[in-house]
């Protein structure tokens, strides 16, 4: 008799954990997966029935795959541009949204490069044959880059120096393997790599400012675990994770 209460009482947790477990999909800009790797591990930890899955691209990319129907719960940008317009469709929760994260636009240029490159403005060298950024229809960073060229009245001379990647992650691997003489990408990514040197930050008013919002899509049928999950990312505990991976969080 007691074998059978025991028997019965672990198909009823089996029963109740199946209920109450979710797995959360995260839709988030390339450049946080480094970060997000282990907000991952944190949150996991501290929330012992929730899973988190991430699938990390280009922001407008991402933009797209929402658009189109794909499974997504929370949708992290690295630029307001895609959370706007998606949005104005009526495809996220207004009241979720959030800016979590400011971050900084750097140039890179290979560890053992030999140019002379110390400045945005050295981009229009002879010498300087190949530039990468992220596709600017699609990639944030490459918005941002087309905006500093624009500022720096450069752009014309660079243009046929652009070879674009489809998120920041792709520069930041050609110029750690010299297969660009320089590349931009974010402040984080360059602290991630001991193979590319930064050698001059964007002026921050020559590009709108990098900021990550979040927000919750309206199909996602985990709405109270997003917000869950949310909630966390403004937490002292990841807030700290952020810090140690170069993000300004945005209190």
């Amino acid at each position: 008799m007691k074998s059978m209460r025991i028997i019965v009482l672990i198909i009823i947790l089996a029963v109740t954990n199946n209920i109450s477990a979710a797995t959360i999909t995260v839709s988030a800009a390339a450049s946080l997966k480094d970060v997000m790797t282990e907000i991952k591990k944190a949150y996991e930890i501290e929330n012992k029935v929730d899973k988190l899955i991430f699938n990390f691209g280009g922001s407008g990319s991402l933009q797209q795959q929402i658009e189109n129907g794909a499974p997504v719960d929370i949708f992290i940008s690295a630029a307001q541009k895609q959370i706007d317009e998606l949005d104005k469709k009526n495809l996220l929760v207004k009241t979720s949204k959030v800016n979590l994260l400011k971050n900084e636009v750097v140039l890179v240029t290979p560890i053992s490069s030999k140019l002379a490159i110390k400045s945005y403005k050295d981009l229009v060298n002879k010498n300087v044959i190949t530039i990468g950024i992220g596709e600017p229809k699609s990639v944030p960073a490459g918005q941002y880059s087309i905006e500093i060229f624009n500022k720096l009245g450069i752009n014309e001379k660079v243009n046929s120096k652009l070879v674009y990647g489809k998120d920041v992650r792709t520069i930041l691997s050609w110029a750690e393997t010299g297969n660009v003489d320089a590349g931009i990408v974010y402040k984080t990514d360059a602290i991630s790599s001991d193979k590319v040197k930064v050698v001059s930050t964007a002026p921050k008013d020559s590009h709108t400012p990098v900021i990550y919002p979040a927000a919750i899509v309206s199909d996602s049928k985990l709405q109270n675990e997003s917000k869950k999950f949310l909630k966390f990312l403004k937490s002292k505990k990841a807030i700290d994770i952020f810090i140690k991976f170069g993000f300004s969080p945005i209190k």
